[in-house]
């Protein structure tokens, strides 16, 4: 029995890496902070360096703690930007897209890079979420979003090439008053949106593009924008970095006054 209480007693690198979380999650070690050095370290808790090394790996694992070349490990810094989903459908002064629209209400300095325009087949899911044929191609719009330097989030929308297709949907670059207003002028006005959120951890290709530090998990939004008529329209995937975003949703109750038909 005590054999198996030592087998699943935590090791020297797990304790470690236990009490700095603490510290981190108190307040002691604060964001930015520094850690202290592997000497100091190694002192402290009477370990070797290697200890101490593997500590810091399931820190980093963690998502808490990152390095800083040749100047040592310190804790994550935490700035989000909030996400409003719901502000999508609210007004917004003249020629401004909803990106920019959200940095002036965050008061934060950013930019957006079109990745890509351009047409292709849908995978099954989008192709399932717009209703499509198969066979039947869609346009998409892939941008990533910059915040005070950093890539932030992804951005990627499509829509069945037949609504969009000429249109200035499809141009590279931003559009100024935004692509939904493009979609509204179509006849297409997105009035109505379905959200699936799924937090997982991101695939190679997602942590190159959002260039996250290892143990960052992502939250996966996934909105399906209907018109009017109850026809769905867009679907737009955004990766948000966990380390990046609070995603805020408004809840109002609905009043027997709302659901009476107008007259």
């Amino acid at each position: 029995m005590t054999a198996a209480r030592d087998h699943r007693r935590p090791g020297a690198a797990d304790r470690i890496a236990q009490d700095l979380r603490e510290k981190i999650d108190s307040g002691e070690l604060g964001p930015g902070d520094r850690l202290p050095l592997t000497r100091e370290l190694t002192e402290q808790y009477g370990v070797t360096g290697e200890t101490v090394r593997q500590a810091i790996i399931k820190l980093k694992a963690a998502g808490v703690v990152r390095s800083k070349q040749g100047s040592g490990v310190y804790v994550r810094e935490w700035k989000p930007l909030v996400y409003r989903p719901q502000s999508e459908f609210r007004r917004k002064p003249p020629a401004v897209d909803i990106f920019t629209n959200l940095l002036q209400t965050e008061g934060r300095d950013g930019m957006q890079s079109i990745i890509e325009v351009d047409v292709e087949l849908p995978d099954e899911a989008v192709r399932q979420r717009l209703q499509l044929a198969p066979g039947e191609p869609v346009a998409f719009r892939r941008r990533t979003s910059f915040v005070d330097g950093l890539p932030f989030a992804t951005d990627d929308s499509y829509v069945p090439l037949r609504i969009v297709e000429g249109s200035e949907w499809m141009t590279p670059g931003s559009v100024e008053r935004g692509t939904n207003q493009v979609l509204a002028e179509l006849g297409h006005e997105l009035v109505e949106a379905l959200d699936e959120i799924y937090p997982r951890m991101p695939r190679p290709a997602e942590m190159e593009r959002l260039a996250l530090p290892a143990g960052t998990p992502i939250a996966e939004l996934i909105s399906t924008g209907h018109d009017r008529e109850g026809m769905p329209v867009q679907v737009t995937i955004c990766l948000l970095p966990g380390d990046r975003h609070v995603v805020v949703y408004e809840r109002h109750r609905r009043t027997e006054e709302d659901s009476e038909p107008a007259k």
